[in-house]
């Protein structure tokens, strides 16, 4: 009897603990987290500002909300938009897509199916929609679904040295605000080639570069769109009277030898004196340097300022909108959740600005512009990034947006056009130039040059 009752004894000890157990161990599951990995763009592996935002959340609002965020890619949007198909389409060797990457609209119009991505309205009230610029949440639409979330965006600024300009204007009589419209800043692109030319009477034809575009396309684009008419018509360049109108301040700056026509980015020609002025994207002011090098290897500190794009007289204040948003792949309910958990904390106000201002990008919520950005601005000490976000605040106020069009060939046609309107400038001034004699009108130059641009994109 002893024995039975020690037997039995035995099996409810065992039981008891064989459940209890079981119940340790379901506690230990509920306890880890939600892991997910992110794709991005923002600085190095080792040094970038998302990182560290990440780690912040990580030991914050993700340990208190079971949600942590594991970055295993850093690289740039060329790079990861080639991975990021690669892995859409299940290719040889191609690591799994993430829980969160950053994307252009590009990427995901390139996916076999951009399905695979959540569309954000679904995880966002209507309110925490509203928090953000609108344009910026019109840029994240493809096939009418909001599959990109922005989080920091960059647009169009004017840059100026302004040292080299001083000199210019105390000469001629130009003044900064003559740059406000393209027509005046076109002007004044003629009068500095005609200034420098003369500075060295034994030389013909030698003037230098007022301005520098980084893409003469976008010039185009958001420039025809802000006088009214639709630059695309059928997936093609519309070729209206508002492009002509776009068309004939620019062809003759340039063939007059104040645009720059090279290739290239707009940086490298203000750090070696060859233009003083350019429209590039904001986020290049990362490159652009206070320090000009000039090809005799002599050197000169200068003052560079950012101001807002300009205008053409009779259009509209309209600027692109650039930047890459972040998408989030259909996995789980408890994945895709923590994803949003991640990209809500992200956006709040005062975070988002922290975040746009450590890697010189713009926040994307409005509330960001209208109460942190300019406390942020007083606490910046280097003064291209003050003259940078004081840029941002002006743009924010006085312009709209431009969201660009969303179709497969966009890429093709905006990369064609802007080599063909180099070149067609380009050779355009080499004759304009070689002229011994009478040299044939520049407007004359000017319309053939536009009717050759008109016959090869309509080719």
């Amino acid at each position: 009897m002893r024995y039975r009752w020690g037997i039995l004894l035995i099996a409810v000890m065992t039981a008891i603990s064989l459940a209890l157990a079981g119940c340790s161990s379901s506690n230990d599951a509920t306890d880890q987290p939600t892991t997910i990995s992110i794709w991005h763009v923002y600085g190095a592996q080792t040094d970038s500002p998302l990182n560290d935002l990440i780690d912040e959340f990580n030991s914050t609002v993700g340990e208190e909300e079971g949600v942590r965020v594991e970055v295993t890619m850093v690289s740039n949007n060329n790079n990861i938009h080639e991975d990021i198909l690669a892995a859409a389409s299940d290719g040889p060797n191609a690591p799994a897509l993430p829980d969160i990457f950053v994307a252009y609209p590009k990427t995901v119009l390139a996916m076999p199916d951009e399905n695979v991505l959540i569309d954000f309205r679904d995880y966002l009230s209507e309110d925490e929609l509203a928090a953000f610029v609108p344009e910026f949440l019109e840029g994240g639409m493809v096939n009418d679904r909001l599959v990109s979330l922005p989080v920091a965006k960059s647009t169009e600024l004017m840059f100026v040295n302004k040292t080299a300009f001083d000199r210019f204007a105390e000469a001629t009589g130009a003044k900064l605000s003559d740059l406000e419209t393209w027509e005046g800043l076109f002007a004044t692109a003629i009068d500095y080639a005609a200034w420098t030319d003369a500075q060295t009477p034994d030389v013909a034809n030698d003037p230098k570069a007022f301005f520098v575009h980084d893409f003469h396309f976008n010039y185009f684009q958001v420039g025809v769109e802000s006088l009214g008419e639709d630059f695309f018509s059928n997936d093609r360049i519309a070729f209206g009277p508002a492009f002509d109108q776009a068309w004939d301040p620019y062809a003759r700056a340039a063939l007059s030898g104040g645009v720059w026509l090279s290739g290239g980015y707009a940086t490298e020609p203000l750090r070696t004196g060859d233009s003083i002025v350019s429209v590039a994207s904001s986020a290049s002011v990362l490159y652009f340097s206070n320090e000009v090098i000039y090809p005799d290897n002599t050197s000169e500190n200068v003052e560079l300022i950012a101001l807002p794009c300009p205008t053409f007289e009779s259009g509209d204040a309209l600027v692109m909108q650039r930047g890459a948003g972040m998408c989030v792949v259909k996995s789980t309910p408890e994945r895709e959740q923590a994803a949003i958990t991640f990209l809500k904390w992200l956006t709040e106000p005062e975070r988002n600005t922290q975040f746009a201002i450590s890697t010189g990008y713009m926040p994307v919520v409005s509330a960001a512009f209208d109460s942190y950005l300019p406390e942020a601005i007083e606490n910046l000490s280097e003064q291209k990034y003050i003259e940078l976000y004081k840029a941002f605040l002006e743009t924010q106020d006085g312009f709209e947006f431009y969201v660009s069009p969303q179709f497969e060939s966009y890429l093709a046609i905006e990369t064609a056009f802007e080599d063909n309107v180099r070149n067609v400038l380009r050779a355009g001034r080499a004759d304009y130039a070689a002229f011994d004699g009478e040299a044939p009108s520049i407007g004359s130059i000017s319309e053939e040059c536009l009717d050759k641009i008109k016959a090869i994109s309509n080719g």
